[in-house]
């Protein structure tokens, strides 16, 4: 324990002399576009310093490479947002970052945590029951691609590495051709995640991995990001869409990720768990030609743009060339 507080304290004494000795200079925007408007903002990024310095000064790569990316040092600040003295963290957090607390089930708090996976009141995300669509599994930014291997991903030339992310060769072959679509939830998100569609559960895997941001300043820098850190994935097996891979990835911060379903069955729009303190992202993984996501999600990709969506609604519709064979015969893989 006195090793990690001399290495806690040693990052904050290479950060201050960091910033004096070697500033990164101000971050570019982060452009999205809001779903429920259509008009293209920018995102207002917790720690957006931090983070710049970490992934573009020599001195903060050094510290993200000893330290930040480590379980520990995520475990040690998720504690910290545990302690009933981080109460006082939230009223300015919620004020910075417009966060609408009128629909969460409660209003008085415990901790910061307490707060940060807060429930909302039933009615907040309408879900869209239909079993030909499907719905966002969080609150979120999302990019959608329709074939994961031939579409560049966030930088240009890059594709998604599927073995690498699923460490199953089997997997990886048959999703080689699939739709992915990606859910980045921020700091001020809602932080639980539901499941985006009904069927049977497979068996929860874990990987095991590091503790990057999963920011785009953070992206751009190590493309490589969600490959690298600690990630968890169930299959559901839909009559409609077939068997979709549902992960969970941790990031910075991130003192865990709690999975609260029970049994082998999905209901459309049901928790399925959440993320304790930091940023996080869902990813979702469907075979080819299963889905035709909304063109929205897909235009917006194309143009290196995330869009906003809320848990709940739509990001796309079966593909009826493909229900029919799914209807007819499942396939379960572990």
């Amino acid at each position: 324990m006195q090793i990690k507080k001399r290495f806690i304290t040693l990052i904050i004494v290479a950060f201050l002399l960091g910033l004096a000795l070697f500033p990164s200079g101000d971050p570019a925007p982060i452009h999205y576009v809001d779903r429920q408007s259509s008009e293209t903002k920018i995102e207002k990024v917790a720690g957006e310093r931090w983070l710049t310095w970490l992934y573009n000064n020599p001195v903060g790569e050094m510290s993200l490479q000893a330290l930040v990316k480590r379980k520990f040092f995520s475990e040690w600040y998720g504690k910290r947002m545990d302690a009933p003295g981080s109460v006082d963290k939230i009223e300015p957090f919620a004020e910075e970052y417009d966060i609408d607390l009128s629909i969460a089930q409660k209003q008085e708090f415990t901790s910061f945590n307490d707060f940060f996976t807060r429930k909302l009141k039933p009615d907040a995300r309408p879900v869209n029951m239909d079993s030909s669509l499907v719905v966002s599994p969080a609150d979120g930014k999302v990019l959608a691609y329709v074939d994961v291997s031939e579409q560049d991903f966030i930088v240009k030339g890059y594709r998604f590495n599927l073995f690498d992310f699923l460490q199953d060769s089997l997997l990886a072959q048959k999703y080689e051709h699939g739709s992915l679509m990606i859910f980045r939830l921020c700091p001020a998100d809602y932080h639980r995640f539901h499941f985006p569609l009904s069927g049977e559960v497979s068996d929860l895997k874990k990987i095991s991995g590091d503790y990057y941001s999963v920011n785009p300043i953070a992206i751009h820098k190590m493309i490589e990001i969600f490959c690298e850190n600690k990630r968890e994935y169930v299959i559901v097996s839909s009559p409609e869409f077939g068997p979709v891979i549902m992960a969970e990835v941790g990031a910075t911060m991130v003192g865990s990720i709690i999975q609260t379903y029970e049994g082998n069955l999905a209901i459309k729009g049901e928790e399925k768990g959440y993320f304790k303190f930091g940023g996080s992202t869902v990813i979702l993984l469907f075979e080819a030609s299963r889905i035709k996501i909304d063109p929205d999600l897909l235009e917006n990709t194309q143009k290196q743009l995330e869009t906003s969506v809320l848990m709940g609604e739509q990001v796309g519709v079966r593909n009826p060339a493909k229900s029919l064979i799914c209807k007819i015969e499942l396939i379960s893989y572990f």
